[in-house]
């Protein structure tokens, strides 16, 4: 027997995200972040058990494919990349240009793109860097930050290639690192590096200590989707970056 059925018509505001493989973190701070009435729909793109530049530039053979798993019926708003040292390595517009042949949606993010529409809208000219790379991949990302007129005023790497451990390390270490890194050079922000790094809980324990805005990846990147697709006002305002700017 067939049964009858009507069609909703009413739609969420759906968020895509591609996201890496050895990626432990960012989907749960999405979903910390995100409304609860806008959808979340995930795929991932094969990435390397160790970051260096060759790795995070292989990704760029399979972006178009991960963003073509994305649900065809959906109606994305926006579609994020979640990878910050990826974004710099294979560039910020040829990211796009990949995601965009597979997922049809009218904006495409990253974290680097993101960070840097945080900085313009806050007025952020100087960041501290805190990274869990190796200096090669950390150096392309200054290099990154810098061409868009951003200084990094000063930088410490937990110095790890291992992406399994990245995700391992304590909350407590990234905040240390954070305001260790903020209080030794003049700066207006500080910017924890990495979608894989547990930094989201600790942003208010930094800010309280500096004084200035603390950054993630995964913050800065959900917070752009937001503006992208209209609803940045409505997520959860961990840190100054949800302060008006």
């Amino acid at each position: 027997m067939a049964l009858p059925y009507t069609i909703d018509t009413h739609r969420p505001t759906q968020i895509g995200l591609v996201t890496l493989q050895s990626d432990e973190t960012i989907e749960r701070d999405f979903r910390m972040l995100l409304p609860p009435d806008v959808e979340l729909l995930v795929s991932r793109v094969p990435s390397g058990a160790t970051v260096s530049l060759d790795s995070l530039c292989a990704m760029e053979d399979s972006l178009t494919a991960s963003a073509r798993l994305l649900p065809i019926g959906a109606e994305l708003a926006a579609v994020g990349y979640g990878c910050t040292s990826a974004s710099a390595a294979i560039g910020a517009a040829r990211v796009a240009e990949l995601i965009r042949k597979g997922a049809d949606t009218p904006y495409v993010s990253d974290p680097l793109t993101s960070l840097i529409a945080a900085c313009t809208a806050h007025g952020i000219g100087r960041i501290g860097l805190i990274s869990p790379y190796v200096a090669s991949v950390s150096d392309r990302l200054i290099q990154g930050l810098e061409a868009a007129g951003i200084s990094v005023t000063s930088f410490g790497s937990f110095d790890e290639p291992l992406e399994e451990r990245v995700v391992r390390i304590s909350r407590q270490s990234v905040r240390d690192a954070a305001i260790h890194v903020g209080r030794r050079g003049a700066c207006d922000a500080v910017f924890l590096s990495c979608t894989n790094l547990r930094a989201l809980e600790v942003i208010d324990e930094i800010e309280a200590e500096l004084g200035v805005p603390a950054l993630s990846s995964n913050q800065v990147l959900a917070w752009h989707l937001g503006v992208l697709a209209g609803f940045s006002s409505r997520c959860t305002r961990i840190g100054r970056l949800f302060d008006a700017a």
